[in-house]
């Protein structure tokens, strides 16, 4: 589903807290929730609001849209699948789990009475994939390798060779058992899920040989997937109904797959700024100097170092950091004045020049530490 930007969508600014959130979600899902609102469009609209509000009362998620924006962290929903079977549509899943006190306001819970359990969606499946900083600075696509279940296309998911279904005669189409029991405290009736429908109320006219009944296969997909520009460590991408096949009727579960970022030799990464370490002389620290330094994606820069330099100044690159939502961070390099344990006759001859100048005097290099309070016992 394409729902606008969350922020939008619930009429909110983007510095909202976790209280207006919840406030302005609590409003629209009231006004538009369909036992309540009869409106062409209102149960989608009812979607939109919990779309939103299933993103941003997270606060991973939450950094993780604001961080990408709403295209970027949208797309990560979007993959395409290849191999046998042919492309698997995934559609969008529903997530309820937020609304408390709101069904109660209803009066029960969505849709009516209790009744069979009813399809249930699939399983969420989770990934974790290590990509390159490279890869996490410039945004990248890969293929990967994903085992779960799909709907039998033998018997379109419904575990019957001939494609209908009757009501369960154990538990009558109800998807439950009761079980009664006698206490000294009373009768007590325990409900259970029947096991001869697993819930659903209906059961194969015909077991499809396919599937054993079961409506699902288990199947190798390749998937492709899209790595924004400016992932990090720890954030998670769903591709939307990539997950385990759900009952027949129900979209299947979410995929969702955790960056890991490897470390790199050369640059270290804080938010969207990099940082690198370059190594200089005392001379070039003294009276400045100019040297090329290598981005992360391969291009050379020209940096001036200025004279006077102290040891561990971070001179900045603008631009040149992580690229992110058409606002680049920035390099940081690190330098480092690197003194020599020895050096040639002729570079000795001036270093000596220059302590003259200052008015030092130069050791001995061949005496150690502790050699003057020999002299003196």
């Amino acid at each position: 589903m394409g729902a606008g930007d969350y922020y939008e969508v619930l009429g909110i600014s983007r510095t909202a807290d976790d209280k207006e959130i919840k406030k302005a979600y609590r409003n629209l899902a009231r006004k538009y929730h369909p036992d309540v609102c009869k409106e062409p469009g209102a149960e989608e609209k009812f979607k939109e609001i919990n779309e939103a509000y299933s993103v941003l009362s997270d606060s991973q998620k939450k950094s993780q849209y604001d961080n990408l924006g709403h295209t970027n962290f949208t797309n990560a929903s979007k993959g395409q699948y290849s191999g046998a079977g042919g492309p698997h549509a995934g559609g969008f899943s529903a997530d309820f789990s937020g609304f408390g006190d709101i069904f109660d306001f209803f009066g029960g819970s969505y849709g009516g009475s209790r009744g069979p359990r009813g399809p249930q969606s699939g399983n969420d499946v989770l990934m974790r994939m290590q990509i390159s900083l490279e890869e996490a600075v410039a945004g990248t696509d890969k293929e990967v390798q994903l085992m779960h279940n799909e709907p039998c296309s033998a018997c379109n998911g419904t575990g019957s060779e001939t494609k209908k279904l009757h009501t369960c005669k154990r538990c009558n189409g109800s998807g439950q058992l009761q079980q009664m029991s006698q206490t000294v405290f009373g009768q007590f009736v325990r409900m259970t899920t029947c096991n001869e429908c697993m819930g659903r109320g209906r059961v194969p006219e015909k077991k499809c040989p396919e599937c054993k009944g079961s409506g699902h296969n288990r199947v190798k997909r390749t998937l492709s997937v899209h790595f924004p520009a400016g992932i990090d460590t720890g954030m998670r991408l769903r591709m939307e109904g990539y997950g385990e096949a759900g009952d027949t009727g129900a979209p299947s579960g979410d995929l969702f797959i955790e960056v890991h970022v490897r470390a790199h030799s050369r640059f270290v990464r804080t938010g969207d700024t990099l940082e690198t370490t370059l190594e200089i002389t005392p001379a070039q620290a003294v009276l400045g100097s100019s040297e090329t330094i290598e981005t992360i994606d391969n291009k050379h820069v020209d940096l001036s170092i200025p004279a006077g330099v102290q040891h561990n100044t971070a001179l900045k690159i603008p631009g040149e950091g992580v690229k992110r939502r058409g606002k680049p961070g920035d390099l940081l390099v690190r330098l480092k004045i690197v003194i020599p344990k020895s050096v040639p006759p002729e570079q000795r001859e001036f270093y000596q020049k220059i302590l003259e100048a200052e008015g030092k005097r130069a050791g001995n290099p061949k005496k150690g530490i502790f050699s003057g309070l020999r002299g003196k016992k």
